[in-house]
């Protein structure tokens, strides 16, 4: 169904209920959210300088979510995690499916801020499906992570804020008392040792959870660890609940 809530038949379908309606994140630099077209791949990366501030006044992380405009090239964490990619022709079409609703709300604003059209529908097991159209904007991103059928990082591939905060958004889960869950595609298993190298890169080693461990997933655990993380993902989207996302100390 697309975002007009309308479906194929024509019903109106609103989004998932409890939420506000859909709205640019508040952390995203003002330009992003007032540029309607699509942000080319690499744009973000932040000028050399002085390292910038947020309104606290407080330092942002070198490639953290704050610290950088949002790119097409950032849903490159998408499929870090669970996301999907498929090409038709000359495009493409990214989707994950998500277990809250308030996950459907946020994603849909992030991939409205990349230029891209979103639409979602219920799967009937308490879950959602979030994709985008088919388009040639996805098409690179295709490419690099397609092989044949097997979805696997390219030899590039690295984790920034940005692509950790999408990720996160899509399946990242708390972990009582102190522990993190970015959870992975279940027929991935290509993907799961390049996808943890990147997070040891990006300061984030974890521990790997097979499926009949809660996985599969990495575990993030440690006091800078998840203090990292809070760092690099920034603050919590409108819709996330509180306790879903990781604070800073």
């Amino acid at each position: 169904m697309s975002l007009s809530g309308l479906g194929d038949t024509g019903a109106a379908q609103p989004l998932p209920a409890l939420f506000p309606a859909p709205e640019p994140d508040a952390s995203a630099p003002e330009p992003a959210r007032r540029r309607s077209g699509v942000t080319r791949p690499g744009s973000g990366v932040p000028s050399s300088g002085p390292s910038p501030t947020d309104e606290a006044g407080r330092q942002l992380v070198f490639f953290g979510a704050e610290a950088a405009e949002p790119t097409v090239a950032d849903l490159a964490g998408l499929l870090a995690g669970p996301g999907e990619v498929v090409r038709m022709g000359g495009t493409a079409r990214l989707s994950v499916q998500v277990d809250a609703a308030w996950r459907v709300h946020v994603l849909v604003a992030e991939l409205a801020l990349r230029g891209l059209a979103a639409s979602w529908e219920p799967t009937g097991d308490a879950r959602h499906a979030v994709r985008t159209s088919y388009t040639r904007v996805l098409k690179p991103l295709a490419v690099a992570w397609l092989h044949g059928t097997a979805k696997r990082p390219p030899a590039t591939f690295h984790l920034t804020g940005r692509r950790l905060r999408l990720w996160l958004a899509a399946a990242g889960t708390p972990e009582p008392p102190a522990g993190f869950l970015l959870r992975l595609g279940e027929g991935d298993q290509e993907s799961w040792e390049p996808v943890g190298r990147a997070l040891a890169a990006a300061g984030l080693a974890g521990t790997l959870l097979g499926p009949d461990e809660g996985g599969p997933g990495y575990r993030i655990t440690g006091r800078r660890r998840l203090a990292r993380l809070a760092e690099l993902v920034g603050g919590p989207p409108r819709a996330a609940p509180a306790e879903a996302w990781p604070t800073r100390p």
